[in-house]
């Protein structure tokens, strides 16, 4: 797969920058490091290109998008004189498409990528630390000035009772099996259960999600809530506030024994998805060989520059167990590298760091929830503004959703942003954008917004602070 790739051999002179780990993280770090005029060693274990590409961005927006085709042609006949059908007819077809993008992104984007830096070598193999701090792959030493792990992040399986005898999926099966399930239990609502769980109810699956704490337990209540009511509305069922306690699997069916409220329930399905959150993958790499410490759940633990409890050694990415996006990972890893390279003057700043779930609607945020500034001990103020006041949603007939701003009381700078609106994702920026240059809800409210767009949402939602919008004509404020 690497033949292209002119690398280095391990036994050459010291590298500056070794890599751990070839996907989103490790290539930032690797490109970032090269470009300040280092000598690297990008160490791959299994396919190159991580998550994103792989099995968790690209694959689930392809499909998303696909079944998308399928929910609106039974929401046409939100128009008048509109009438329009749409089916799976070949499901396997359409997962060996997504595959296709797959591999040609990666192909694109990852392998043909390293050709360009004449300063890279990929290395293959699993690393393990040393004592001094060095590293070992495939048998041999790897001498570097500086180490930057990227290893990512892996499926979490938890533990209950039966599971290891059920034949379950996760989110990498699950958007690798070309038999679409007749129904299936998604356990899970955070992030990755919501998409998921979504996705194959529109491809023609029963779908039940089961969950502890509720859908995207994180977010704004007011969103939480409204997201449930919008999957009950396209029948996928919603059981929250379980206590798991066995799984059992027989021939065609898993059934899942809970207690909900102090009542024994039991749940039965073809197929059991698990979306119960990523861990890190820190077990191989002999860690406490070298002391670096890492958090209970395997997360490496790093300072605000991304070091270690190592001199000498960064993390970056999934592997650190924070803010689990792709864009995030490849920011951790540049800033790592320049830090590496240039003396630990940059640190990494999440504060205005926007997140997208791609549900429908979709679900946004950036920035402070309500909960959130409340516990900084902030005294807060917050607008709830529901689509039914944006032309946009009122033109597109399509009123779910709402949005939510937090903002100091006393000072009015907007502190938090939060969307649901099918196309909310493509707004968050904007918040993002306001929050970062210090903006209160005043300064936002008497900006210029285009008509008919969810962005406008985010002008009508800060004039609600101290107004009723409703009693504005369109294009008034």
């Amino acid at each position: 797969m690497l033949d292209n790739i002119d690398a280095f051999t391990i036994s050459e002179s010291e590298f500056d920058v070794a890599v751990i780990g070839a996907g989103s993280a490790g290539f930032s770090a690797a490109i970032t490091a090269a470009d300040e005029g280092a000598k690297v060693a990008l160490i791959g274990y299994g396919t190159i290109g991580g998550t994103c590409v792989n099995v968790g961005c690209v694959p689930s927006k392809a499909m998303i998008r696909a079944v998308e085709t399928l929910h609106n042609s039974r929401a046409a006949d939100r128009f008048d004189g509109i009438e329009a059908t749409a089916k799976v007819t070949d499901w396997a077809a359409l997962v060996r498409q997504k595959q296709a993008l797959v591999d040609d992104l990666r192909t694109a984007k990852y392998i043909d990528v390293l050709p360009n830096y004449n300063t890279v070598a990929y290395l293959e193999g699993s690393a393990q630390f040393q004592a001094d701090g060095g590293i070992v792959v495939g048998g041999a030493n790897v001498k570097a000035r500086k180490i930057i792990i990227a290893t990512g992040s892996r499926p979490h399986i938890p533990e209950i009772a039966g599971l290891e005898d059920v034949d379950w999926l996760d989110s990498t099966t699950a958007l690798e099996s070309e038999v679409l399930p007749a129904s299936l239990m998604v356990m899970g609502g955070g992030y990755i259960g919501v998409e998921l769980a979504q996705l194959f109810a529109r491809a023609g699956s029963k779908v039940t999600i089961v969950t502890r704490r509720g859908l995207l337990p994180e977010a704004e209540p007011e969103i939480g809530e409204a997201l449930t009511q919008y999957f009950e509305d396209e029948g996928i069922t919603v059981l929250r506030d379980l206590v798991y306690e066995r799984f059992t699997q027989t021939d065609g069916s898993v059934t899942l024994a809970a207690s909900q409220n102090g009542n024994e329930i039991e749940i039965t399905l073809e197929r059991l998805l698990l979306a119960t959150g990523r861990v890190p993958n820190t077990e191989s790499l002999s860690l406490d060989n070298a002391g670096i410490n890492i958090d209970a759940r395997g997360g490496i633990i790093v300072d605000p520059q991304m070091r270690t409890s190592r001199d000498g050694v960064y993390a970056a990415g999934d592997v650190t167990g924070r803010d689990q996006f792709v864009y995030m990972a490849a920011y951790g890893a540049k800033l790592a590298a320049k830090n590496a390279m240039n003396g630990n003057s940059l640190s990494y700043d999440n504060s205005t760091m926007p997140a997208v779930v791609s549900s429908d609607p979709q679900v946004a945020s950036v920035g402070l929830t309500e909960a959130a500034a409340k516990a900084q001990g902030i005294e807060t103020v917050t607008s709830v503004l529901h689509l039914e006041n944006v032309p946009r949603a009122l033109a597109a007939r399509d009123t779910r959703g709402l949005i939510k701003l937090v903002a100091d009381k006393t000072s009015k700078v907007i502190l938090g942003a939060h969307i649901l609106a099918p196309e909310g994702a493509d707004s968050i920026q904007t918040a993002a954008m306001a929050i970062k240059a210090g903006m209160t809800y005043d300064d936002l409210g008497t900006m210029i917004f285009p008509y008919l767009t969810t962005v406008e949402g985010l002008k009508l939602a800060a004039q609600t602070f101290e107004k009723d919008v409703a009693t504005l004509s369109c294009c008034a404020g």
